[in-house]
């Protein structure tokens, strides 16, 4: 979902699911809620307020939008005056298997079926969309299945309420809290009132699943109705998504990647946005498309990644610039494939992957975080260490696997855990 939080461009929240609310018993919390709500009353009032109406929110508007808010004690991720922030998730309880338990097949033939299904409904208009932004009207179906449902999804939470809510009292109060004021622009321009300005449990709105200051931004009126609106109008959800992906860098013309076969004899470390070479040059090498077919000519003399989510355990891809402008809408390369994947069955009737994703075993957050400290000491670049296993990590894992006479998998797994000390 778009302007989410979640690390880097994107700002995903998902990892913070299982985030503890607070530290306090929950007798004491419960005892202590009254006084929290009188708190958050009088934030809105001399905290918040003066930010508001310096950006220019009316007193109107203002008392609209909070009328009978009181703060959502449901949320993840807060920490209530007065408490202690949570400390960072137990790694030592997240396991990781494979990466293909995020592609369940059934959801994604379920998703393919009705988005061909959709596409054609909406040809015509995604067509219009197409020629304006220069984004196919496959990935803009895939994303609108991914992210609402093609618009089913239920949004049950009250904008306002999510928003002020975690600017009160979450672990990114500053973030939530410009989010806020561009949902409260939002309402003074008259896009939305704050009634039906419903949106998920992170304060994403419409079927695009944009945060506020997303639709600022990127909100697009293609059915010329006189306002953007990403709730109920097809065009204006699509088109929205199209402006957005634009914006962000999309290259007319050429694909989002492709599943291909890279031969032993090619290390699996040479992953990475920092490696691009021309497609041509990874074809040069002896990588091949799993198809057969050749890559397509307005690919060839661009730029092309290797991309291997599992290290050999799994698919291996090339994939173009785009695949990145999709990972600016969720910062995550399962994401950006699982939506690759989904529009090419759209617009091709193409199945799964054609390699299986390899059973890795069942590692502990904990023990990919002892890998990565232990690469760091050792001089390697892992990007964050967070025991997520990025493609920085894994292709310094690899480095370090031909450096000691092993074989580059490029994933962590069990039987490193011993060694990389």
């Amino acid at each position: 979902m778009a302007g989410k939080p979640e690390g880097g461009g994107r700002k995903r929240l998902a990892a913070m699911l299982f985030a503890a609310i607070t530290l306090l018993p929950l007798p004491a919390l419960a005892q202590n809620k009254p006084e929290v709500e009188k708190q958050f009353q009088t934030w809105i009032a001399s905290d918040l307020g003066p930010d508001a109406k310096k950006a220019g929110i009316s007193d109107k508007t203002l008392q609209a939008a909070f009328k009978g808010i009181e703060l959502n004690w449901t949320l993840p991720d807060l920490v209530p005056p007065g408490t202690t922030p949570p400390k960072d998730q137990d790694q030592s309880q997240a396991e990781f298997s494979s990466p293909g338990a995020y592609f369940n097949e059934k959801r994604l033939q379920t998703l393919a079926t009705t988005g061909g299904g959709l596409a054609a409904t909406h040809a015509p208009t995604l067509r219009k969309i197409e020629a304006a932004y220069g984004v196919p009207g496959a990935i803009l179906v895939a994303i609108w299945g991914r992210e609402s449902g093609f618009g089913t999804a239920k949004l049950p939470y009250s904008a306002v309420q999510v928003l002020a809510t975690k600017a009160f009292m979450s672990t990114r109060k500053d973030m939530f809290r410009e989010e806020l004021i561009a949902a409260l622009k939002m309402i003074e321009r008259g896009d939305v009132d704050a009634a039906t300005m419903k949106g998920s449990w992170a304060g994403a709105l419409g079927q695009p699943q944009f945060m506020p200051s997303s639709y600022l931004k990127y909100a697009v009126d293609f059915d010329k109705d006189g306002h953007a609106d990403i709730w109920n109008s097809v065009p204006d959800a699509l088109a929205s998504i199209a402006n957005y992906l634009k914006n962000e860098g999309w290259q007319s013309g050429r694909d989002w990647g492709f599943e291909v076969t890279i031969p032993n004899y090619i290390s699996c470390a040479q992953e990475g946005p920092d490696k691009a070479q021309p497609v041509s040059a990874w074809a040069s090498k002896g990588i091949v498309r799993v198809s057969s077919r050749a890559f397509p000519n307005g690919d060839l003399k661009g730029d092309g990644m290797m991309l291997v989510p599992a290290g050999r355990y799994g698919p291996e891809f090339i994939v173009t610039p785009n695949f990145y402008v999709l990972k600016e809408y969720n910062n995550s390369d399962l994401y950006a494939l699982f939506i690759g994947n989904l529009a090419d069955r759209i617009a091709l009737g193409t199945a799964a992957f054609q390699a299986p994703w390899g059973d890795v075993g069942k590692m502990l957050r904990s023990d990919v975080l002892a890998m990565q400290k232990a690469l760091v000491a050792k001089g390697y670049d892992v990007g964050n260490v967070d025991g997520l296993p990025g493609y920085k990590t894994r292709r310094s894992l690899g480095d370090w696997q031909s450096k000691n006479g092993q074989t580059p998998t490029c994933y962590p797994d069990a039987s490193l855990k011993g060694q990389l000390k």
